[in-house]
C-alpha cells in the first residue's frame, strides 16, 4: 500500500532537482516553479535550500512538508553538534534526514508526508559528497547523478545517460546541470520559470547559477 502511495505522487510533484558528483565537489540544480494542480502558484521558488555552512539541500514534494523537513534537519543537526561537540558528517545528516521521514510517513495521519531529498555537504576533511534520501526514507550515497522523485527525473536521467563523465570538473558539472533543468522544462509541464545550481566544493557552499527562463512570443 505505501509503494503505490509513493508511486502515486512521484511523479505529481511537480518539480526538476539534479545533483552531480564530480571529481573535485559536488553540484545541486533545480527549477523554481511551484503548483497546485494545473495551477502555476509560484514563478521564483528557491528550491534549493542551505542548511547549515556545510550542507545545503534540494527538496521534491510538498510545499508544507518540504519546508517543515528543512526547518527540523537544521534544528537537529545544531542540536547534534551542541551535544557532541563535533560537527556530524554529510552521511550522519543524510541518515538522520532519512529517519525522520520515515518516521513522519509511518505516523497515522490522514495527509501522509512525502518529501523526497538531494544532500550534498562538505565534511571536515575537505571531501565533499552526495547522498539521495527517497520519499520512503531510505538514504544512499550518489556515486555519479540522480533526480530524486522529481517529476522531471525521467527527462534529467535520460539527458544525463549520454551527456554525464566520470570525472568531470564542478565547472563542467554546473553546465550540464543547467542543461539538466532546461530539458526538463521542455517537458515537464510542472517545471520551468528559473534555474538555480550550487556548487559544493572544499572552498564551500556557493550559489554559481541563478537564472530566470523567459517566455519568448513572436
Amino acid at each position: 500500500m505505501m509503494n503505490n502511495d509513493i508511486g502515486q505522487n512521484m511523479l505529481k510533484s511537480n518539480t526538476s532537482i539534479v545533483g552531480i558528483v564530480c571529481k573535485d565537489g559536488v553540484v545541486i540544480g533545480a527549477d523554481r516553479r511551484t503548483t497546485a494542480g494545473s495551477i502555476v502558484m509560484n514563478k521564483s521558488k528557491q528550491k534549493i535550500r542551505k542548511i547549515n555552512d556545510y550542507l545545503v539541500a534540494s527538496y521534491t514534494g510538498g510545499v508544507a512538508d518540504l519546508e517543515l523537513t528543512n526547518k527540523v534537519i537544521a534544528a537537529e543537526l545544531r542540536l547534534k553538534e551542541l551535544k557532541t561537540k563535533s560537527r556530524p558528517t554529510v552521511e550522519e545528516a543524510a541518515n538522520l534526514l532519512g529517519m525522520i521521514i520515515y518516521r513522519n510517513i509511518r505516523t497515522p495521519t490522514m495527509i501522509p508526508s512525502i518529501v523526497g531529498t538531494l544532500i550534498g555537504g562538505i565534511d571536515e576533511n575537505g571531501k565533499a559528497s552526495l547522498y539521495t534520501i527517497e520519499p520512503a526514507g531510505a538514504a544512499m550515497e550518489v556515486e555519479d547523478y540522480d533526480a530524486n522523485f522529481s517529476s522531471g527525473m525521467p527527462y534529467i536521467l535520460g539527458f544525463l545517460e549520454r551527456a554525464y563523465k566520470k570525472d568531470l570538473a564542478v565547472k563542467e558539472g554546473i553546465e550540464l546541470a543547467k542543461e539538466c533543468i532546461k530539458s526538463s522544462t521542455q517537458r515537464d509541464v510542472g517545471s520551468g520559470n528559473g534555474i538555480d545550481v550550487y556548487s559544493i566544493t572544499k572552498e564551500g557552499i556557493k550559489h554559481v547559477v541563478s537564472e530566470e527562463i523567459v517566455a519568448e512570443y513572436k
